[in-house]
């Protein structure tokens, strides 16, 4: 299946990553946290897929992308860093890795967060966020996607990890065992991992050593 979609809006959400709002196909559905092969409808592009989790509830309207821009890979999010409303996106099925089984953990690092952005929005409309946490990993400050949104939905249960910035305003820290220890209070607990693949696969390894259930503990790469 092939839908081509309309760019309704393009809006700036850090330094690096775009909204891309767009049409929605009649009878398109998806799961929250899910995700779909998007190309660009232009010469040269329209066979160059890459996944794309949808960052809009399920029930919206329009289709909503949350994408990080590599300008300097010649690639795919180059050309959708160009992109203008108007523009013409080519969507698919959609499939995906992650499936909300309950309250716990989420433990993403940069782009990782977008398959959650569906789901954490899911669930605080339906009043159903308590017991989740949010462990969030990025370079610097500046490369933290949808904090002030983050912040509303998860307050103090939203806890912002930088790696590569002295001066940050939040945890100096790598996302390791001594971190994961201190900061994690129940190992019974759910676990949604997504990131970068070293990280999510050194991380399904650490909370397996301090004692998760390996089925409670669900990995996407980015």
């Amino acid at each position: 299946m092939e839908e081509k979609v309309k760019i309704k809006s393009i809006g700036q959400v850090t330094h690096d990553v775009k909204q891309f709002v767009t049409e929605k196909p009649s009878g398109y559905s998806y799961t929250p946290g899910h995700a779909t092969e998007v190309s660009i409808n232009k010469e040269d592009w329209k066979d160059e897929k890459r996944p794309f989790t949808f960052t809009s509830l399920a029930d919206a309207d329009e289709l909503e992308f949350t994408i990080k821009i590599y300008p300097d890979h010649d690639g795919v999010t180059e050309q959708l860093g160009k992109l203008k409303s108007g523009d013409e996106l080519i969507i698919r099925d959609t499939w995906g890795a992650i499936e909300y089984k309950g309250p716990g953990y989420i433990i993403a690092g940069g782009a990782g967060i977008t398959p959650y952005i569906a789901i954490l929005r899911e669930l605080n409309k339906k009043n159903k966020l308590d017991g989740n946490h949010l462990i969030f990993s990025n370079k610097t400050d500046k490369d933290i996607i949808l904090k002030d949104e983050l912040d509303r939905m998860l307050g103090d249960n939203a806890t912002y990890v930088v790696t590569d910035q002295e001066d940050t305003k939040y945890t100096k820290a790598y996302l390791d065992e001594d971190f994961l220890k201190k900061e994690i209070k129940d190992f019974d607990s759910q676990f949604y991992v997504c990131g970068p693949p070293e990280m999510t696969e050194a991380i399904s390894d650490i909370l397996k050593k301090l004692g998760a259930n390996p089925d409670s503990v669900q990995l996407d790469d980015q």
